[in-house]
């Protein structure tokens, strides 16, 4: 702590004599300063112990002791130390009546204390102050880099909220709470969610300050790069001092090391998971296995799902890349859930092509599907999704999933998983331009000859075809007599120069009336 008014007077070189303001002197002091100017004040910063002669005040005039008193008061001095025996044989009755009545702080300098010994005293005891915080803040750093070392992060926490009389929390990349401590700091990290989103959209390093009811809080990101890695709440009950933010200091430093793994790291462990992936894609999966080791190793012992993922459209230069926020959301799943995922980035700079493995039923799989509940364009990227599968099935589940993300794409969607398209109906599928182009070739002929007013043949083959050329049945949907319906589909045959006769040609002519005709809700 800051020396006070109180050590001063305990110093027995000192020999202070407290005049006015005993119950202040608890009051920290910033600094000693000599000034005999009749206003000192434009020269304050507050928190200092003025020191004078009364060489050019008027120290026995009782309205000019009161104006005096009052602007050291309001300025932020702490305390006025008054010398006798150089100008005033003792302090003047005014300045004692005016300082009573501000309750400010009064001390008798006696002639034989020279301002500079005061001067000295309060600066010792700043230095003195100041290396015990940083001593303290050494030992700190000690013990928090045992605790991180030896335990991970969440001891780290137990250990910075122990020194700043507080608590702490830890954020990952999402924003989501990682660790606290103590345990009802919890829910206290939690409501400030909203706080570490505004904090993660700064590039980092960045810090603010938030207010609450019960606590000041303080928010740090980690990340040595643009990109926020997450982030360090500390909320303490008065403002940190020199210690403490010592500590502080440190912890950002220790965690920043563990959430920000070394990119050589990174890079070794995406050439092996993609080594990994590529074996179980060549039907090698008992190479797979070996080569996944503990790393992956129990990720291919249970059904997993095959994720493929891209852009959904020219990303914005001006923003991080899509798949870059998807590979965050994925890795912070993980990282909260302690599931093992595998990713696999593509491309020179992994902007082009994503690809997940996931457990079948897990919390990333649930984070991609929770992330993707939106439209392609505002997700930023379209996912498709495989079957529950092994590595055996491996080359089959990227078939499935690439055979997905198409689908994502032409409907616009984030994600498609490939049970919607073995489940549902083929119908949706019609909906690519390239389908309706071919049945507006086939068909037009066809269109052409009724819009001439010579006969309704698009209806009458569509009434034929859904009753399985049965004549009377099609004829009675459209009011027809079964000759009348006979001659139609003469004509079809007479105009596309194809026999109705052949399955292959009624399937096309079905599908491009479906195609042209309104098809199934995608």
């Amino acid at each position: 702590m800051p020396v006070t008014l109180a050590q001063l007077v305990q110093h027995s070189a000192l020999k202070l004599t407290v005049r006015a303001g005993q119950d202040r002197l608890a009051t920290p002091v910033r600094w000693a300063h000599v000034s005999e100017l009749a206003d000192p004040v434009p020269y304050m910063e507050g928190g200092e112990l003025l020191l004078v002669t009364a060489m050019t005040l008027d120290a026995a005039d009782h309205e000019a002791m009161r104006r005096y008193v009052r602007r050291l008061a309001g300025a932020g001095v702490v305390g006025l130390g008054f010398a006798v025996g150089v100008n005033y044989d003792a302090v003047p009755d005014a300045l004692l009546e005016a300082a009573e009545a501000q309750d400010f702080p009064l001390l008798e300098v006696p002639r034989r204390t020279p301002f500079l010994a005061i001067s000295k005293a309060v600066s010792a005891a700043i230095a003195a102050d100041q290396y015990r915080a940083v001593t303290a803040g050494f030992e700190a750093q000690r013990e928090l880099t045992r605790a991180a070392l030896a335990e991970g992060p969440a001891a780290l926490l137990a250990k910075l909220a122990a020194h700043v009389d507080g608590w702490a929390a830890l954020y990952d990349a999402s924003g989501a709470v990682v660790a606290s401590a103590p345990d009802w700091a919890l829910r206290r990290a939690a409501r400030l969610t909203a706080d570490v989103e505004r904090l993660r959209e700064r590039p980092a390093p960045a810090s603010a300050v938030v207010g609450g009811t019960d606590d000041r809080v303080e928010l740090q990101s980690l990340g040595t790069g643009r990109r926020v890695r997450g982030a360090l709440a500390v909320g303490t009950g008065a403002p940190l001092g020199t210690a403490e933010r010592y500590a502080v200091h440190s912890a950002i430093a220790l965690l920043t090391l563990t959430t920000e793994r070394s990119r050589s790291l990174q890079a070794a462990e995406q050439r092996l998971g993609a080594a990994v992936l590529r074996m179980m894609l060549s039907g090698q999966p008992d190479h797979a296995r070996a080569v996944a080791g503990d790393l992956y190793g129990g990720l291919l012992d249970a059904p997993f799902r095959l994720l493929v993922a891209e852009p959904a459209g020219e990303p914005d230069p001006g923003a991080e890349h899509p798949l870059h926020v998807f590979a965050e959301t994925v890795d912070s799943a993980a990282a909260r859930s302690g599931e093992t995922v595998l990713t696999v980035p593509e491309g020179s700079d992994g902007s082009e092509r994503l690809v997940v493995l996931a457990a079948d039923g897990g919390a990333v799989a649930g984070a991609c599907e929770a992330y993707t509940e939106r439209e392609a364009e505002e997700a930023g990227i379209a996912v498709g999704m495989s079957a529950p599968t092994g590595p055996i099935a491996a080359a089959a589940a990227y078939k499935q999933a690439e055979q997905s993300l198409s689908v994502a794409r032409r409907r616009g969607r984030a994600l498609v998983e490939h049970e919607e398209l073995a489940a549902g109906s083929v119908l949706p599928l019609l909906a690519d331009d390239a389908v309706r182009a071919f049945a507006d070739g086939m068909l037009r002929a066809l269109y052409e000859h009724d819009a001439t007013g010579r006969g309704d043949l698009v209806e009458s083959l569509r009434a034929w075809l859904s009753r399985h050329g049965q004549w009377d049945a099609a004829a009675a949907d459209l009011g027809v007599h079964r000759h009348t319906l006979r001659y139609r589909m003469r004509r079809v045959e007479e105009i596309l120069g194809r026999s109705l006769d052949d399955p292959d040609v009624r399937m096309e002519l079905w599908l491009a009336l479906k195609a042209t005709g309104g098809p199934a809700e995608s």
